[in-house]
């Protein structure tokens, strides 16, 4: 989640929100939790788990090709 929040200070162009599940289950429903941390790139990509930063990047970089 650090590395999320560390792009959206570098670019205005990424967002990063965490939100605890159990205080909104609705979009735990929503985005279809089943573990945390769950990541969620632009509504398409879904991320189960902490993942490393190159991973992480290599996700993002889907979304640019």
């Amino acid at each position: 989640m650090l590395l999320a929040y560390q792009l959206a200070i570098e670019s205005d162009l990424i967002q990063a929100h965490m939100v605890e599940v159990v205080e909104f289950p609705y979009l735990g429903n929503k985005y279809n939790v089943m573990g945390v941390p769950r990541t969620v790139i632009d509504e398409t990509i879904h991320i189960e788990g902490a993942v490393p930063e190159p991973m992480l990047m290599r996700e993002f970089q889907k979304l640019l090709q």
